[in-house]
C-alpha cells in the first residue's frame, strides 16, 4: 500500500490496483469477524424477541425499548469519539471500544431481569456503536475508491453470516437451553476476535501524519459544520431509520402474523441468510463495476417493493416467508454495500474518523427513534398478532424514496471530485 492510497479517498486513474494483497485479504477477513459479532448482539435480539417478551414479562413496547437503548447510547458515544476518532491509532481505538463491547455483551449474559438486560444494551451500545465507524474509516485509510465496494460486499456479509451461523446456532441454543446462553456465546466468539486484533493487525495510523486539531471539541465542530458533509448526514440518518423499525419486530410479525411456527424461525433466518453470503459479494463487485448509484437505485427499488408486500401479509407457507425475506434482503444489501462505499469518498483524510463517527452516531440515534416510533405504532392483538404493522412500511418506503433523491445529489458531489459522470 502506498502513501497516496493511504492519504486520498479519490481515485488515481494511473495504475489502479486491481486485487488485495495477502495482507489486505486477511485484513477484509479480520474486519469482517469483528463486524460479524457486533452485529449478531444487535440483530439477535431481534429473533429473541417471541423468546424474551415471555421469559421476562415485558411489553411489546418495553421491547422496543430495550433494543433502542443500544441505539441511542451507541449514538451518544459516537458524538463523544467524534473529536478523537482521528487522535490515535485506529487498531488500538477498535481494541478499545471492542473490550467495552464484549464486557457490555457480558453483562447482557448475566442480567437476571429487564432492567439489568436494558443496563447491558446501553454498556454495549456505548461502546459497540463507535466499533462501524472506526472499521469503515480503517477502510477507507486503506483501500482505493474503486476497491471499496468490493470490501464493503465482503465485510457486509458479516451480517449474513449472522444470520446463517449465529441466529439459527443462538436460537437453538435459547430454546434448549435459556436466552443467557446466546449472549455467552458472543463473549467467547468477541474474545477470539480480539485476540486476532491484537496479534494478526498492523498499526493503522498514517492519518496521524496529517495536521491534526488540538482541541477534541474544535474538530468535532469542524467535521459537523462542514457544508459539504450535511447531506451526507441527512442521508445516513434516513438509510438507518427502516431497518430499525422493521427489524426489532420481524420475528413477533413472523410468528403471530405470518403463522410461522417458532421451531422454523432459524430455518428462514438460515436461508435468507446463505443468499446473503452470496448477494454481498456480487452487490460490491456490481457497485464497483456499473457505479455506486445505479446499484443503490436498483437495491432502493427492490426495497420498496418487498418492503410493501411483507408488511401486508397474513398467514404464509414457509416457503413463501422465505422467498419474501430472501429478496428483501437482497433490497437491503443492494443499498446498504453502494451507499457506504459512496459515503466513504466524502471526508476529507483527517476527518474520515470524526465523520465516520458522527455518521454512526446519527444512524444509532435515528435508528433508536425508529424503534421506539415502531414500537408506539403498532399494537398486540389478543392472539398476540401485532396490529398496524402496514404503517410501519408505509413510513419506511416514505424515507426510502427521500433518500434515493438525496443520494442522487451526494454522487453528484463525489462524481465531481473524481471526473466521473456516475459514482
Amino acid at each position: 500500500m502506498t502513501e497516496q492510497t493511504l492519504a486520498a479517498p479519490i481515485d488515481d486513474p494511473s495504475g489502479r490496483q486491481r486485487g488485495f494483497s495477502r495482507y489486505q485479504s486477511l485484513l477484509i477477513a479480520l474486519l469482517a469477524f469483528t463486524q460479524f459479532t457486533i452485529i449478531l448482539d444487535f440483530i439477535i435480539m431481534s429473533p429473541l424477541g417471541a423468546i424474551l417478551m415471555p421469559a421476562l414479562d415485558i411489553t411489546a413496547g418495553q421491547f422496543g425499548v430495550a433494543v433502542s437503548a443500544y441505539a441511542f447510547s451507541a449514538g451518544i458515544s459516537g458524538v463523544l469519539a467524534a473529536g478523537f476518532a482521528d487522535r490515535f491509532d485506529r487498531k488500538r481505538l477498535l481494541l478499545f471500544f471492542y473490550v467495552g463491547f464484549t464486557l457490555g455483551t457480558l453483562l447482557c449474559a448475566i442480567a437476571p431481569n429487564y432492567h439489568v438486560l436494558l443496563l447491558g444494551r446501553i454498556v454495549t451500545g456505548l461502546f459497540g456503536g463507535v466499533i462501524g465507524s472506526v472499521v469503515l474509516a480503517i477502510v477507507t485509510d486503506l483501500f482505493a475508491l474503486h476497491l471499496r465496494g468490493r470490501v464493503m460486499g465482503f465485510i457486509q456479509t458479516a451480517f449474513a453470516a449472522s444470520q446463517v451461523l449465529g441466529i439459527p446456532a443462538g436460537l437453538f441454543l435459547a430454546n434448549h437451553w435459556s436466552w443467557h446462553v446466546c449472549f455467552i456465546a458472543i463473549v467467547v466468539v468477541s474474545i477470539a476476535a480480539i485476540a486476532i486484533i491484537a496479534f494478526a493487525m498492523e498499526p493503522v495510523d498514517a492519518h496521524l501524519k496529517r495536521k491534526q486539531d488540538k482541541n477534541p471539541f474544535h474538530h468535532l465542530i469542524s467535521t459537523v459544520g462542514q457544508p459539504r458533509y450535511t447531506l451526507a448526514f441527512f442521508v445516513t440518518t434516513l438509510l438507518a431509520t427502516g431497518g430499525y423499525m422493521l427489524m426489532p419486530f420481524s420475528s413477533a410479525f413472523t410468528v403471530h402474523n405470518l403463522g410461522i411456527d417458532i421451531t422454523h424461525l432459524p430455518t428462514i433466518y438460515l436461508v435468507s441468510g446463505l443468499f446473503s453470503i452470496v448477494t454481498g459479494p456480487l452487490v460490491g463487485r456490481a457497485s464497483d463495476a456499473f457505479g455506486k448509484y445505479p446499484t443503490f437505485v436498483f437495491g432502493s427499488v427492490v426495497s420498496v417493493i418487498m418492503v410493501l408486500i411483507y408488511t401486508h401479509l397474513g398467514h404464509v407457507t414457509l416457503v413463501t416467508a422465505i422467498l419474501v425475506n430472501v429478496l428483501m434482503f437482497v433490497g437491503i444489501f443492494s443499498r446498504m454495500i453502494p451507499s457506504q462505499a459512496l459515503m466513504s469518498a466524502i471526508p476529507d483524510p483527517d476527518q474520515r474518523g470524526s465523520f465516520s463517527a458522527v455518521s454512526a452516531s446519527l444512524q444509532q440515534l435515528s435508528g433508536g427513534l425508529g424503534s421506539v416510533l415502531a414500537g408506539a405504532i403498532i399494537a398486540e392483538g389478543p392472539d398476540g398478532a401485532l396490529l398496524h404493522f402496514d404503517r410501519i412500511g408505509y413510513v419506511v418506503v416514505a424515507t426510502s424514496i427521500v433518500s434515493l433523491v438525496a443520494m442522487y445529489f451526494v454522487q453528484k458531489a463525489v462524481a465531481e471530485r473524481t471526473g466521473k459522470r456516475v459514482v
